[in-house]
């Protein structure tokens, strides 16, 4: 087993009787998989645009909720806006959040976006920390992060890829945003998302890549040779370049 403690992340308390019901309305996926193990969602602006990325864990009387530390305030701050009159409660927590990989730890829970970047507890835990070297599990299964390939007020989640990482659900219901996400699903083609890249050289996370002298998109984390990038696709043929490095989708 090796693990490391999460520094960047906090968790916040959603208790009372109606925070099922309250984050069902809210969030891109359904509540009741909470009976499996954590769930993977997010929250959105009216207009379909993503706000922030979170975990839910399952917690007894109360759903916990593991996001990015510098997305804490924002969010604790919408989801009060949304509360009106539910019996809803929420408060953040000094709870350790660890991620790891190899045989899980009592407690620990498989991370649900891809099998491949392991398990994620909630707890104190006795483990010496190991650096899993995340960035590179992270562009080996095209998994984007708060903050980099993830933009608030920028981001659509379907062009993120949040269907193969099992952050939306389609038959859940009503939630913000869904409307616009459900018309990118069922009555558009994506023309342009994020997807793995081939990397030769490096460039700065958020560098633009251009082919032929025209914009074709963004390249963001690069570990080992690869990379994900956010590209048009009718545009995204042959060999790119991002500033100094030369880019191919793969």
């Amino acid at each position: 087993m090796q693990g490391e403690r999460c520094q960047d992340r906090q968790v916040i308390r959603i208790g009372g009787a109606d925070r099922l019901d309250f984050l069902q309305g809210l969030i891109t996926n359904d509540v009741n998989r909470l009976q499996q193990g954590l769930v993977y969602a997010a929250l959105l602006s009216p207009q379909g645009k993503y706000l922030a990325d979170f975990f839910l864990v399952p917690a007894g009387d109360a759903v916990l909720l593991d996001v990015q530390r510098e997305f804490a305030l924002g969010l604790v701050q919408r989801l009060t806006m949304y509360r009106l009159r539910a019996d809803v409660t929420i408060e953040p927590q000094d709870i350790p959040v660890w991620r790891g990989l190899g045989r899980p730890p009592e407690g620990g829970l498989a991370d649900p976006r891809d099998p491949g970047l392991g398990w994620r507890h909630y707890g104190a835990l006795q483990i010496g920390e190991t650096d899993m070297g995340w960035a590179a599990l992270r562009v080996a299964a095209c998994v984007p992060e708060t903050g980099i390939e993830l933009i608030a007020n920028g981001t659509y989640i379907l062009e993120a890829g949040f269907e193969r990482l099992n952050g939306v659900d389609f038959k859940k219901g009503c939630y913000v945003g869904q409307e616009v996400t459900a018309r990118m699903k069922h009555k558009t083609e994506l023309r342009k998302g994020l997807v793995p890249v081939a990397v030769e050289g490096a460039a700065p996370p958020g560098t633009a890549i251009t082919a032929a002298g025209k914009p074709v998109g963004t390249l963001y984390t690069q570990s080992g040779g690869r990379g994900i990038a956010w590209l048009r696709f009718d545009r995204a043929a042959g060999e790119m370049t991002a500033g100094p490095a030369t880019v191919q989708r793969v």
